[in-house]
């Protein structure tokens, strides 16, 4: 019954891929890219919460909080911070900044065009970051896809990724920004209601005081140490320059709707986080301390189907299903953009290129990333899915977020500021992971200062601003729509 419902769920998400690939087939790049720029407050809320909840909020936080106790609750926290700062400050702002900047559809185009620069450096080093990261991002969601299907199904961890690839491509291939964003609605809406059923039920199950007093010492302490603290709240800064999520704010179709879907996209994850926190806490009292549960990741999904007939958990756990595709095609789609728009249009076909070549093109891009991604994720030696997604979170965080910030809220700030951020803060945050690890600091948080540091220091000893891109700053912020 799970896998007859877990079917029909696939067959429904690849209906919307080949509903948008007839609907948009001739929209051209910004409609495949971008979707024209016509999303929806909910669309746009619950797609860009959706494509920032992957699987690990369903299987890797609930785990790490099973496993670990009340100190990792930092991370949610941090992340609702982050999230709700990013919806209040950067986003009205980016997506006037992106109009003005010759309506920019994507992360690199718009800091290349936010300074008037005929130069391609800036976005070839985007389109180096997105590859990398993005490939490593995409993996875990992948390999979420294979744990579920083993764990409810028995079916072979790699063939049940093959399967889950396929489909993630199908429709991110075909129907571009508009079927991921539909999608993604749909699937977090499913997240949600996964998230909040299982605590619910879980707590009618349980007898709170004996369990409660079944609990190791101290794992109910959130104040555990300062760097558990420090670290999770610096998972927060990703929001800043998270390009799949940050590229639904410019995908609103109007100035005037940006509060609605704040308030709506702040409200899903606070509920998300929360009942995924309350997930791991009462997966520890159900369960008890098992090696097997934390090694696999699968809390959310053996309190499922110890909860509820195989109907039901069949379509509580598409959640997870949900989880990882609406991450992983946000990725593939945000790369491809980039590699399509910024590196294949610009430098190879020397802006020859028409509309359904860029489609195609882009298309192409999805392909082979979610090749190199599926091969990353069918090693045993990639890691984990929580592990997989907070060195992909670092990376995109440490390199972007203070250049995006920079480029809407300071008039002076330069195009050699803007490259000096973003590898600074890229290589700061690898080179940390790589060497100083052990420090227990999440490596986002020194890649992020040190990227936020050398932008501002080359800005100030480089030339200032032209007019023209003086002008353009005071265009964008004057900008009612």
């Amino acid at each position: 019954m799970e896998l007859i419902v877990f079917i029909l769920y696939l067959v429904f998400m690849i209906g919307i891929g080949v509903f948008f690939f007839l609907k948009t087939k001739n929209g051209g790049e910004k409609m495949y890219f971008l979707g024209g720029r016509k999303m929806g407050p909910w669309v746009t809320a619950l797609s860009a919460g959706a494509s920032d909840m992957s699987a690990w909020v369903l299987m890797g936080m609930p785990t790490a909080i099973y496993s670990l106790g009340l100190g990792q609750i930092w991370i949610p926290i941090g992340l609702l911070l982050g999230y709700s700062l990013s919806w209040i400050f950067e986003a009205p702002r980016l997506r006037k900044f992106s109009l003005a900047a010759n309506d920019s559809i994507t992360i690199p185009q718009y800091l290349t065009n936010r300074f008037l620069s005929k130069s391609k450096v800036l976005q070839v080093i985007c389109a180096g970051v997105f590859l990398f990261a993005y490939t490593i991002y995409a993996a875990s969601s992948i390999k979420a896809c294979g744990t579920l299907f083993h764990t409810v199904i028995g079916i072979d961890p790699k063939i049940a990724m093959y399967i889950a690839a396929a489909i993630i491509i199908a429709y991110t291939f075909f129907g571009g920004f508009s079927a991921v964003c539909w999608t993604d609605f749909f699937q977090g809406l499913l997240m949600l209601g996964a998230l909040l059923l299982a605590p619910i039920f879980a707590l009618t199950t349980l007898n709170l005081t004996e369990t409660a007093a079944a609990l190791p010492a101290g794992y109910l302490n959130p104040f555990t140490d300062w760097k558990s603290i420090v670290s999770g709240l610096g998972w927060g800064l990703g929001y800043f320059g998270m390009p799949h999520i940050i590229i639904r704010f410019l995908s609103l179709r109007s100035q005037k709707e940006m509060k609605k879907s704040a308030v709506i996209g702040i409200g899903w994850t606070l509920l998300i986080l929360g009942f995924a926190t309350a997930v791991g806490v009462l997966g520890r009292m159900m369960f008890g301390a098992s090696e097997t549960l934390s090694g696999n990741s699968t809390v959310f999904i053996e309190m499922v189907r110890k909860l509820f007939p195989a109907i039901l958990s069949g379509i509580l756990l598409s959640a997870v299903l949900a989880a990882s595709m609406s991450t992983a095609d946000s990725q593939l789609l945000s790369a491809a953009s980039a590699l399509a728009s910024d590196v294949y249009r610009p430098l190879i076909r020397k802006n020859k290129a028409g509309d359904r070549e860029m489609q195609w093109v882009g298309r192409g891009v999805v392909l082979l990333i979610a090749v190199a991604a599926l091969i990353l994720a069918a090693n045993p030696n990639s890691g984990s899915i929580m592990s997989l997604v907070e060195n992909a979170w670092g990376i995109f965080g440490a390199a972007f977020g203070p250049a995006i910030l920079l480029s809407i809220f300071w008039k002076r700030f330069t195009f050699s500021g803007a490259i000096a951020g973003i590898l600074a803060g890229a290589v700061t945050d690898v080179l940390w992971l790589l060497f100083l690890s052990d420090l227990g600091i999440y490596e986002i948080i020194p890649g992020f200062f040190v990227g936020l540091i050398a932008a501002i220091v080359v800005t100030l000893l480089s030339k200032k601003p032209s007019g023209e891109v003086e002008a353009l700053f005071d265009r964008a912020i004057a900008l009612k729509d």
